[in-house]
């Protein structure tokens, strides 16, 4: 029988758990269990060191297992809600959007360059007139142009494989 309010030497101690003598001597640097402290403790504190890594609490190293844990359902949990928004059509990629844009725009500036030809056949305005009509439609045509598809958190623009949120 052991006596658990004694003192037993590290390699007594690895022998009784099953580890070597400098995993004994690792865990006594580390302060998982104190030197000068019965086996008793020793073996509460090693099985409770031993749980703590089991629920992922401790740190083994850099890792936190826990934190870890949390920081991959964070990211599941964000891909999901992503593919929810693309399904329900309020989230779509920008390449598709730039796609739209531009098929609507090259709509959009075949109708303006067809008013001033239009009005010309149709009323009586003077060439004046027309020509203000033709610089100001100019203008809007070149604005509709220059438009582009930019993230405000990003200066730098969009990546491909990034979204943008449409609203309608």
């Amino acid at each position: 029988m052991i006596d658990l309010q004694g003192k037993v030497t590290q390699s007594a101690f690895g022998e009784m758990i099953g580890i070597s003598q400098p995993a004994v001597s690792d865990l006594l640097s580390r302060g998982v269990i104190i030197a000068d402290q019965p086996v008793g403790e020793w073996l509460k504190s090693y099985c409770l060191h031993l749980r703590e890594q089991a629920a992922g609490r401790a740190a083994a190293g850099e890792l936190d297992l826990a934190g870890e844990r949390a920081a991959l359902a964070k990211v599941q949990r964000e891909r999901i809600e992503m593919q929810n928004a693309v399904t329900r059509k309020q989230l779509a990629p920008v390449n598709v959007i730039e796609e739209v844009l531009a098929r609507v725009g090259r709509q959009i500036v075949g109708i303006l360059e067809a008013i001033p030809v239009q009005l010309k056949r149709r009323s009586s305005l003077t060439a004046e007139d027309l020509d203000f009509i033709t610089r100001e439609l100019v203008k809007a045509r070149n604005l509709a142009a220059n438009i582009e598809l930019e993230d405000p958190a990003d200066a730098q623009g969009p990546d491909e494989d990034e979204h943008l949120e449409v609203t309608v």
